[in-house]
């Protein structure tokens, strides 16, 4: 097969493969009675043409952007990390038993603290997959998956017999202290214009006071923390020397061992990295949010970051991108539950759709291209 270009590769296959996911979503609407054209026009305005619409599209891609680095580092030391939910649940608690342990006096205070914490108890819980893998053999997919269920069972008992507030009904901890409370992007004074209110002619919707009114979106000053986390990724691994070996295990490990490549350490130490990301994604939810610990606190931000990752294509841009993408899905699919007839399983589909071109059958397209490419260079030879 004829290699491609570098650019076909990172623009023209995902490309494609997201033109092909529309025709086929199109032909799935069409077949069930719905306008492809008034659906895609609900999607866009619902996570774009708003500002609470921008405010959930951005609060769901800061957290597959965590998820999506966790699969990415993971992935160029030839590990598939499918534990990004259950170790997202476990960052939770870390985050929560930071933010409860004291009355933090500031809110920069309790975030340090907080994604210390979620970090922490993210690379943790991915710690014992990657010592049965390195020293074991255990298969990484297997124990991950295991761990998603063991993680979210253990998640439970400690909300319902261990932090759950006497008197509470509702399996989840007592609501964080003020203090660690962190500010949406409608409340930074450079990005509120972004989310103001508007009136149907244009003016700004104003208060009774005459001050003007801004949507209280959940997207927070994590986002900044995910992009920042987008940079580090792409450092460390083509930056550093760590990088390079992370890189080359995952290339070939027989020829990294032969490099003299220390295959338990790169193991561990990359399934610790990527545990630490995804247990960051907490302080998204768990922290900027709900404002406290609540079951499946995750909402399947862990498996859509394969998805991501896949869609990205192992790269932190590509990961931002698609983070952003897939934000806009979620929140998109929700304004079509909302102006629609269009049950919840078609939006499923649609969404499943998306993977399944850019993940599953990219190799097809770049197949396509591939020969494309070479029926050109016949010609003009």
């Amino acid at each position: 097969m004829t290699k491609l270009p570098q650019w076909a590769d990172i623009v023209l296959v995902p490309l494609i493969s997201l033109v092909l996911a529309a025709i086929v979503s199109a032909l799935v609407l069409l077949s069930i009675g719905q306008s492809p054209v008034e659906a895609i026009s609900i999607m866009v305005d619902g996570a774009f043409g708003s500002a609470n619409g921008w405010g959930y599209t951005l609060y769901y891609a800061t957290s597959f952007m965590f998820t999506g680095l966790a699969v990415t580092v993971a992935f160029h030391a030839g590990l598939f990390n499918i534990g990004g939910e259950g170790q997202a649940q476990l960052g939770g608690l870390g985050v929560a038993l930071v933010c409860l342990a004291l009355p933090w006096p500031h809110w920069t205070l309790a975030l340090l603290a907080a994604s210390l914490g979620g970090a922490a108890f993210g690379a943790a819980w991915a710690a014992i997959p990657a010592y049965l893998q390195a020293k074991r053999g255990s298969h990484i997919v297997i124990t991950t998956i295991m761990f998603n269920y063991i993680g979210a069972a253990f998640i439970i008992y400690m909300l319902v017999d261990v932090l759950r507030p006497p008197g509470q009904q509702d399996p989840a901890t007592a609501k964080f202290p003020a203090g660690t409370h962190l500010p949406a992007l409608s409340d930074i004074p450079m990005l509120r214009e972004l989310f103001a209110r508007w009136n149907a002619d244009g003016t700004p919707k104003l208060t009774k006071a005459g001050i003007q009114m801004y949507s209280n979106v959940p997207a927070n000053v994590t986002l900044f923390i995910a992009i920042a986390a987008c940079f580090a990724v792409w450092a460390l691994l083509w930056r550093t020397r760590l990088g390079y070996q992370i890189r080359a295990f995952g290339k070939s490990e027989a020829a990294s061992r032969y490099a003299g490549i220390n295959p338990v350490k790169i193991t561990m130490i990359a399934m610790l990295i990527s545990g630490g990301l995804a247990g960051l994604m907490a302080i998204n939810n768990v922290m900027g949010a709900s404002g406290r610990l609540l079951q499946n606190s995750a909402e399947g931000a862990g498996f859509i970051g394969i998805a991501v990752a896949l869609m990205g294509r192992n790269h932190p841009i590509g990961v931002f991108l698609a983070a952003i993408l897939f934000g806009f899905l979620y929140q998109g699919g929700a304004a079509l539950g909302l102006h629609t007839t269009i049950p919840l399983e078609m939006r499923l589909v649609v969404q499943g759709l998306v993977i399944l071109f850019t993940g599953a059958l990219d190799q097809m397209v770049r197949m396509l291209l591939a020969w494309a490419f070479s029926l050109g260079k016949k010609r003009t030879a």
